[in-house]
Parts: structure tokens; sequence; C-alpha cells
């Protein structure tokens, strides 16, 4: 494990124990997704070689959370970064920065905040029928879209960025009616309580990878997390089974690289590896 993993995750591991004492002192119900799950139930931990940190709350509750933790961060080194709070952010879930740190990351070059973060995703219902599954993926898709190329996300940075002028108060009103939009698609099935399956519209897995039933993700039990104690749902094994197979058996050395980060500046000092 590279010096500037090893950087991170100490950070990390840091706003995870601030984003779960939010959640208790709020009552909420999280899970840990995806990388992190596995994590927790493989390494106890994280992933040696994974760089980042990933947690769900059900729609309700991840909106108590939205409206609920800034005051309460207010007097922390914390910083809730939405789609609301920072106007030049353009993902459609929320992440906890540590704001004493400043992150660059692999392939995302944009004037959002930067720091060193854990995603905090809403699981938001879905319809039963797959033709309107794809129907509000598609526009789900094509909102974010539309957000990405507004606030200009570059894939790599290039010299005469630097010289546009920041968005005007028009152009940010425009981009935050796409994000209220996106939103509202998301969010279409909320009242339909009939409904009982839930997705993170936002995830990088395939589209069932991260369908999970509302079951699943309210019943939950407690696993060790490094020096943490974290909620995963008591069937993890089901849901680590989907969307990894074997999830007990290690990847190929060659898959084992970190995905997002490659430059930190923290403590005054810049990591790089």
């Amino acid at each position: 494990m590279s010096a500037l993993i090893d950087r991170i995750h100490r950070v990390e591991l840091g706003n995870l124990a601030k984003f779960t004492q939010l959640c208790a002192q709020l009552e909420l119900p999280y899970l840990l997704l995806g990388g992190s799950l596995l994590g927790a139930i493989r390494h106890q931990g994280f992933i040696p070689w994974d760089d980042d940190v990933d947690v769900g709350l059900l729609r309700a509750d991840y909106d108590r959370l939205l409206a609920a933790a800034p005051p309460l961060l207010a007097d922390s080194h914390y910083f809730l970064q939405t789609p609301n709070s920072d106007p030049n952010y353009a993902l459609s879930y929320a992440k906890l920065l540590d704001r004493n740190t400043y992150i660059e990351e692999k392939n995302n070059v944009n004037n959002a905040r930067k720091g060193v973060f854990i995603d905090i995703f809403p699981l938001d219902r879905i319809p039963d029928e797959p033709a309107q599954q794809r129907e509000q993926l598609a526009k789900f898709q094509w909102y974010n879209t539309r957000i990405l190329l507004q606030l200009r996300y570059h894939l790599v940075s290039n010299p005469l960025m630097k010289l546009q002028s920041p968005l005007d108060a028009d152009q940010l009103a425009d981009v935050q009616a796409l994000k209220d939009a996106r939103e509202m698609v998301m969010t279409q099935y909320q009242a339909r309580t009939d409904l009982t399956q839930v997705k993170n519209l936002a995830s990088q897995y395939a589209y069932d990878k991260e369908v999970f039933s509302v079951a699943q993700v309210s019943d939950l039990t407690t696993v060790p997390f490094e020096t943490l104690t974290v909620q995963v749902p008591s069937d993890y094994a089901t849901i680590l089974t989907a969307m990894y197979g074997d999830y007990q058996a290690l990847p190929p050395k060659n898959q084992r690289t970190e995905k997002h980060l490659e430059r930190l500046i923290m403590d005054n000092q810049v990591f790089t590896e």
C-alpha cells in the first residue's frame, strides 16, 4: 500500500467517524455500499488499494441528514458538499469533505470544492417495470450529463480553462434548475410505498448491481471497520455475491490499483505517492 493511500485512508476514517456520529445523533440508519461494504466484510476495513468510501441512506433519511447536518458541522473542519451547498458541484449525491485537505482526482477536473471525502448516496424507490426503470435512468443520465457540461467538468486539465470567466448568476441559476429537475426524476416514485425496491441511481455499477429491497437496506447489523463499528445490511452476503460473485476472492494483482485520487495536500505538504 502506498504512503499516499495510507494517508487518504486515515483522513477518510475521520470523515466516516464524523458521518456515523451525525447519524447516531440524528437517529438515522445508514449502510455501507459497494467497495466499502466489501472492504468491511473481507478486510474488516478498507480494501487496501481502494481510495474511497461509499455510504447510503434511504431517501427520507438522506434528506433529513442534508437538512440537519450543516449547523452541526459549523464549528468543525468538515463540509457537507451537496448540489445546493456548492454551486459548482455537479454530482447528484453528497460528499463529506475534510476542509483541512486538498485533493486532485484522476480524470475529474472541475471548480467544485476539493478535499478528502466520503460519498453519501440516496437510495430512491424505483418502478417494477423494466421499461419504466429504463425511462427513469435515461432521464436521470440526460440531466446529469447536461449539468456536468454546464459546470465544466473535464477529464483533463486544459490551460485555456484558466482564461474562462466564472459562471455568472444567470448561468448558475440555469444549472440549479437542471439540478432540481434531476432530483425530481430521482424521487418521482418516492410516494409509491407499494414499490419495494430502491436503487442508488448514481451507481457506477450495472443497473441491477445496486438495486435492493427496502427490507434488505432496513435490516442492518454492525461490523468492524478499522477502528470503527459501522452498519451494513444483515443480508450482505447476498448483496456482495450479486455485485462481485465470489467476493472473498482477491482480484488479480494488476487490478489492485487506486481509482480516484492522485494528489493530496495536507499539513502544508504535497503527497503524490
